[in-house]
């Protein structure tokens, strides 16, 4: 991944009328996006019940994830006519552009890189913070996973200062993913040492869940859209300082 790279995460809650096309994107993935400039990296997911975490399919609820060599190609990307078709079919959606604090590990055997100069200098700023958790669950493990799993993903969007929460998938059980908006780094480290969460952290060290996973901490730089009934107002817009700042 470039230095530059932007990611791009929109939740989507599809109208009735729309869900078999929403599924059809999910079974096409990234091919159903077509040739866009700038794309290096592209998921089209399911969700959870409610956009939620558990085991039982949604079936309206869809998650892009999308990582492009810059800004502008993201931006581009957001007002195109690919995106537009999101917004038509959708009850309700919310998007964000992303800048790479930190990452470690691999999602398809490609890291993402951090962006060069934000992690200190963003972070010791505070502020709105972003994470990605991901991982491919190896069937033999699955059972055991799934049983320390919902515990700590009850908790998550009830936890203090977590601002946006929802649980997303490329496959069932095996292959699973978390967004997530924090209202700062301390409040994303306090639940990360929460008692299920934490619990379920050492529970997939020690009996090694998972054949790839990947974590990324990111800072906002433009968040908006309506979710679960909330306009999604977390003052960083086209035009506020945290984003003019980041461009």
């Amino acid at each position: 991944m470039p230095q530059g790279a932007t990611v791009l995460v929109a939740l989507v809650d599809l109208l009735k009328e729309h869900r078999l096309w929403g599924w059809l994107r999910i079974a096409q993935g990234a091919y159903s996006l077509g040739d866009v400039p700038g794309l290096r990296f592209a998921k089209v997911m399911g969700s959870g019940h409610a956009g939620g975490f558990g085991l039982r399919p949604s079936a309206s609820h869809q998650g892009l994830v999308c990582v492009f060599d810059t800004l502008a190609a993201a931006q581009a990307f957001c007002d195109g006519a690919v995106f537009a078709q999101y917004r038509s079919r959708a009850r309700e959606l919310c998007f964000g552009l992303f800048g790479i604090q930190s990452s470690r590990g691999a999602w398809d055997g490609v890291s993402w890189t951090p962006q060069a100069g934000v992690a200190g200098s963003e972070q010791s700023r505070g502020g709105l913070v972003a994470a990605i958790t991901r991982a491919s669950i190896l069937p033999t493990k699955a059972p055991a996973f799934w049983r320390m799993a919902p515990a700590a993903q009850a908790q998550l969007p009830q936890a203090e200062g977590c601002l946006v929460a929802m649980g997303l998938g490329e496959a069932p059980l095996l292959r699973q993913c978390t967004f997530s908006i924090w209202r700062d780094t301390a409040a994303m480290d306090a639940y990360a040492r929460s008692g299920a969460h934490s619990n379920a952290i050492a529970a997939t060290y020690r009996n090694g869940f998972f054949s790839e996973s990947m974590f990324v901490r990111m800072r906002v730089l433009f968040f908006e859209g309506t979710w679960e009934g909330r306009v999604m107002d977390l003052g960083v817009g086209l035009d506020s300082p945290a984003h003019l700042a980041a461009v």
